[in-house]
């Protein structure tokens, strides 16, 4: 078997067989196959594309390239959540203590945040002393004993995707939709959970622009997910506008914990309570959407699902004061407020302009080895279909970085007012099951 031929074949759009595509995942690992004929191997993927019997077989394969994680000795459903990625989607920290104060144990792999959309693990390590690398023994006993657990991936898990992801970044390979499934299932197929929710994105801070590219990708996703025998969902979200108001790591943190304390934004308390209560039917805990909704409320209004996350900082070596007292994490050197030149309503909000202005400021990375400023961000007083007067505050930047007037006006110009109230879109789109 040779690389060329098999770049040839799916070139013309022909259909890969499973040991041509074990052959170049393997030979990507071994070093046997070239770095620029896999490249040219996923742009013939990106022009031509592979049918979902294709991609669940990539999905495999990747799987099958390390290790995995065996939770079966871990009583209970467990369950894991996947974001395709946005602006302010900060949704694991509240979910998965609300879900896990219901019963079901979430154990979770995550990532780092990359361009404009923010990384899970970045805001975890914005809590001093929080460790998101702990031993696979550990992460699992962690999950046993108090039922949640967020941690990084490791090296030996999947590293066909860690290949091909870094690969894909560079080659301008990443907007594809067989490559985005296979790299996101064979993930979250490799922990072990019992169930899986996956929360598409699409709009202007998400990787998916519409809603029927995003219905696809999840469409694809949850098959490829059945296909391999586990229980699998995925809701449509909208990305049109960060969601929530804080975008950047300690501010996030700040309003997850407000959240946990039932200080909700509207946007962000409705996908928490939409996704949890799809967990909580996938896991049999509620018959109905209604009685999920009522007992993931519960756990909030009784301070369990806070409690929850606290047992997660204590477990994972964070300090727990900054918690409780959230006023003692830093704030930034210089903040500056953003106002309105004009009167009206907000009619749209550049969700990845934002997202970009927040990584200018230190929030984010730019290139991987970028170092991360916590406190950094923006903070928004507006949302879309709120009213304006000339002179109020849209958002609050946040930095370190002296120089930032440009980066002021970047922002004022993702805010778009208009004379008359728009409609606000439903935040949640549909569901595949």
């Amino acid at each position: 078997m040779r690389m060329v031929d098999i770049i040839e074949k799916k070139k013309n759009g022909e259909k890969l067989t499973k040991e041509e595509i074990k052959f170049f995942i393997t030979g990507m690992l071994n070093k046997s196959v070239p770095l620029y004929q896999v490249s040219a191997l996923l742009m013939a993927i990106v022009f031509n594309g592979m049918t979902d019997d294709e991609t669940a077989l990539l999905t495999d394969v990747m799987l099958k390239s390390g290790d995995t994680v065996d939770l079966s000795s871990v009583k209970g459903y467990k369950f894991d959540k996947h974001s395709t990625g946005g602006v302010g989607d900060k949704v694991t920290l509240v979910l998965g203590p609300m879900v896990a104060a219901c019963g079901m144990k979430l154990a979770k792999m995550s990532g780092r945040g990359l361009g404009h959309t923010g990384g899970t693990l970045d805001k975890l390590e914005s809590i001093p002393g929080f460790q998101t690398r702990i031993p696979i023994s550990q992460f699992k006993k962690q999950v046993a004993d108090i039922g949640i657990a967020v941690v990084g991936q490791t090296g030996d898990l999947v590293p066909a995707d860690k290949e091909l992801y870094a690969l894909r970044d560079v080659t301008g390979t990443v907007n594809s939709r067989a490559l985005i499934a296979s790299s996101i299932m064979s993930k979250k197929m490799a922990v072990g959970t019992d169930v899986i929710l996956l929360d598409v994105k699409y709009g202007d801070g998400a990787f998916m622009k519409n809603v029927e590219d995003a219905t696809e990708l999840a469409k694809l996703m949850v098959s490829i997910g059945k296909k391999m025998g586990k229980n699998v969902r995925a809701e449509i979200t909208g990305m049109d506008q960060p969601l929530g108001y804080a975008v950047g790591n300690i501010l996030e943190v700040k309003e997850a914990i407000d959240c946990l304390h039932g200080k909700w934004p509207d946007d962000l308390k409705e996908v928490c309570f939409s996704s949890g209560s799809t967990l909580l039917l996938q896991g049999k805990v509620c018959k109905t959407e209604k009685d999920a909704r009522e007992l993931l409320q519960k756990k909030i209004d009784s301070g369990e699902a806070f409690e929850k996350f606290r047992e997660m900082v204590i477990a994972q070596g964070g300090d727990v004061s900054y918690i409780d007292n959230p006023s003692k994490f830093p704030v930034s050197m210089y903040s500056q407020e953003i106002r309105s030149t004009t009167s009206g309503y907000v009619s749209r909000i550049e969700a990845k302009g934002i997202g970009i202005d927040a990584m200018k400021l230190g929030a984010g990375r730019e290139k991987e080895e970028d170092i991360i400023d916590f406190a950094a961000g923006i903070v928004l007083n507006k949302k879309i279909g709120d009213k304006v007067q000339k002179g109020d505050v849209l958002a609050t930047l946040y930095t370190e970085r002296p120089h930032f007037d440009r980066i002021a006006k970047d922002i004022y110009s993702n805010f778009h007012i208009s004379e008359s109230k728009v409609e606000v879109k439903p935040i949640i789109e549909g569901q595949i099951k």
